[in-house]
């Protein structure tokens, strides 16, 4: 059969390579029994495929069975989808009062077309490996495998290769479905063939509806041509049907096509498409967007740490409390390496006053008491909002080390980065 007769037969619109070529393969390796794994996003045409491949193949004549059987693994829940794929006999659980054929023993003789076989559960792609390679399927509350005929033809929306690095995809399973592998190409890929699959879903409209056909204009046409189509053919012909029962306007131009679809500004799109007078085409791939996401990710996550330390920094310099300890009923002693001319910071409580005495060594090895600075530390009958209780130990700190930004954010046990900006957020001057 040529490729203009398969066009016609199974309503095919489009002269795309790409999509020449997928229908090319699939004639190739119909009369086969290889298993074959039919690429492609949603609504590119994956189910018209498989009848393709299982209606010129020599199971279209199968006695047994009923032919070309479908399901969609995406939509049935965990719980049943063994029974729903190999069957199950009588109490085999509640509600079990009967034995009943699975799927795959419906095609018994034919084709099982198994769609966004990527949802399939890990615990029943192993079982799937087993029909495939064995031709057995055991029913859900039986200890009795039966044997099966029947050629599996799968699709999928997802990238497999990457579901099998992330190991929520079975490596055999992937190499044993993909004996033959079709790609359908995405609708905007194909852009040439959009006017054409625009006409001839307006066609069945007026046909259908017995109204005159609708017409794009030059710009319309454009519109249509660069929109991403991320629902691809499905999409088309609902926006299509739309228009053509809504619109009284015969001529369909870009503002009136606007109110139908899901319009995505052009700086906000994956892919930026060059409008009318537009010079060259630009794109953003899906990593870069991923890079700037994770890029502001981190931002948010230091951004969090910085202000967590902060507020650490600020509580344990208003209570005199080193950084990394608790409290004690004792006098609480600071380690400040900043200070050239101390060992030691002393910090002691009193009911009243609260005041730092430094501490440094005496010529025969014991430290020694030598000046008192009041007010190193200040204790607030009321407690301050968060900003003047930074503002003030950010001050303080400064103050202490005559300045120098290094040592205070040592002091405070911040990056000197966040000092930086605090400083400028606060306007805080020395």
């Amino acid at each position: 059969m040529d490729l203009n007769t398969l066009k016609l037969r199974y309503g095919i619109i489009g002269n795309d390579p790409k999509l020449l070529m997928a229908l090319h393969k699939a004639i190739q390796v119909a009369p086969t029994d290889l298993s074959i794994l039919i690429n492609g996003e949603s609504g590119v045409g994956k189910d018209v495929f498989s009848r393709i491949i299982h209606e010129n193949s020599l199971r279209k004549h199968a006695k047994q069975g009923k032919g070309l059987v479908s399901v969609n693994c995406g939509a049935i829940p965990e719980g049943t989808i063994e029974s729903e794929l190999f069957g199950h006999v009588k109490g085999a659980f509640t509600g079990a009062d009967r034995n009943r054929k699975g799927y795959f023993e419906e095609a018994d003789g034919g084709t099982i077309f198994l769609d966004e076989i990527g949802e399939l559960p890990l615990s029943m792609q192993v079982k799937l490996l087993r029909v495939l390679e064995n031709g057995e399927i055991i029913p859900v509350g039986s200890s009795t495998a039966l044997k099966v005929n029947v050629r599996v033809v799968a699709a999928t929306n997802v990238d497999l290769v990457a579901a099998v690095r992330n190991g929520r995809f079975r490596e055999d399973l992937y190499y044993r479905l993909q004996q033959i592998s079709i790609s359908i190409p995405p609708l905007r890929e194909r852009k040439e063939d959009i006017p054409l699959l625009f006409r001839k879903f307006s066609s069945d409209v007026a046909e259908k509806y017995h109204m005159p056909p609708i017409f794009l204009t030059d710009d319309g046409r454009e519109y249509m041509m660069n929109y991403p189509w991320y629902g691809n053919i499905r999409e088309l012909k609902n926006v299509t049907e739309q228009v053509a029962v809504v619109e009284t306007e015969r001529n369909i131009s870009r503002a009136i096509l606007e109110n139908y679809m899901n319009y995505v500004p052009e700086e906000k799109m994956p892919t930026l498409y060059s409008g009318s007078g537009a010079g060259t085409e630009s794109s953003i791939t899906d990593r870069e967007l991923l890079l700037k996401a994770l890029s502001m990710g981190q931002m948010i996550n230091e951004l969090r740490n910085e202000i967590n330390e902060l507020r650490q920094a600020v509580t344990h310099l208003a209570q005199g409390i080193p950084m990394g300890e608790g409290h004690s009923a004792g006098p609480q002693t600071l380690h400040t390496p900043a200070h050239p001319d101390y060992s030691l910071i002393e910090a002691s409580h009193t009911p009243n006053d609260s005041a730092m005495h430094v501490i440094h060594p005496s010529h025969d090895g014991q430290p020694e008491e030598e000046e008192v600075f009041q007010d190193s530390v200040v204790v607030e009958d009321e407690p301050l909002a968060l900003e003047e209780r930074e503002k003030k130990a950010i001050r303080l700190a400064l103050e202490r080390h005559g300045g120098k930004r290094t040592a205070a954010a040592k002091e405070l046990h911040i990056s000197e980065r966040t000092l930086y900006r605090k400083i400028k957020e606060y306007d805080i001057t020395i």
